[in-house]
């Protein structure tokens, strides 16, 4: 039974959550109590210790994230929930930490869990909250990925391209260095479009930094600053010519 705490400044989300893990995790999932402060919060989590903690981006003048800062090492679980804008969402997925968008969805909110009770080796929390932090009021992006051993912090600027293997996908860093992550493709491509990455091919993912030159010959394909000669498909090569002149 994993043992939890809801930190939420609104009562209503507060009562759909509590009325959610009561209805479709209660088997899994023990809500100790619930808080409305940053404050409340913080002291909460020193004296009931939680395995899981709920936690509100917003808290009433205050964020989750001052309750983190203060506490140093993570010793527990935690998935966000925001209403946050899509800036904010990238953060979060680029750092690997799970969140809910309000108002909670059944499905999504057990699939949270399951990710929560499959995670093993645990990856460090700390570590990822310190990737999220840094992208929300740092300089340079940087991304989680998680590896056979652990986890990779990558500077986003320094992938150079991402290779699709069915459900799995190599990542291809700007000093040679080659991650493989169990991650589809399409999940990159979801996160990395918006920073100058473009799908060149169903297999393919590249930053367009980092392209050497483009040939029209053997029906296209860019040659990429690590001397990787990569085909452009036929169908996304208007697109890509269209995205490149705008560099």
């Amino acid at each position: 039974m994993i043992r939890a705490l809801i930190i939420d400044d609104e009562q209503h989300c507060i009562d759909r959550l509590r009325g959610l893990l009561a209805e479709h995790l209660s088997s899994a999932i023990h809500v100790m109590d619930s808080f409305k402060t940053a404050d409340e919060g913080l002291q909460a989590i020193h004296r009931y210790k939680p395995d899981l903690v709920f936690m509100d981006v917003q808290l009433n003048g205050k964020t989750g994230f001052d309750i983190l800062k203060q506490l140093g090492d993570i010793k527990f679980e935690i998935i966000f929930t925001t209403a946050y804008e899509k800036y904010a969402i990238q953060a979060f997925k680029f750092s690997a930490l799970d969140y809910l968008l309000k108002p909670v969805d059944p499905d999504d909110l057990k699939q949270a869990i399951t990710r929560l009770v499959e995670r093993n080796p645990k990856i460090e929390t700390t570590q990822k909250l310190e990737t999220l932090l840094g992208n929300f009021y740092g300089a340079g992006k940087r991304i989680c990925v998680p590896v056979v051993n652990g986890l990779v912090v990558l500077k986003v600027d320094d992938i150079v391209r991402c290779e699709s293997d069915i459900n799995y996908t190599t990542i291809f860093m700007k000093d040679k260095q080659k991650l493989t992550v169990a991650k589809i493709l399409k999940e990159f491509e979801e996160m990395l479009t918006e920073y100058n990455f473009f799908r060149i091919h169903n297999s393919h993912l590249i930053n367009l930094a980092y392209i050497k030159s483009y040939n029209k010959g053997k029906g296209g394909f860019v040659t990429m600053m690590d001397n990787s000669d990569i085909e452009v498909s036929t169908r996304r090569r208007d697109d890509f010519l269209k995205k490149l002149s705008q560099i």
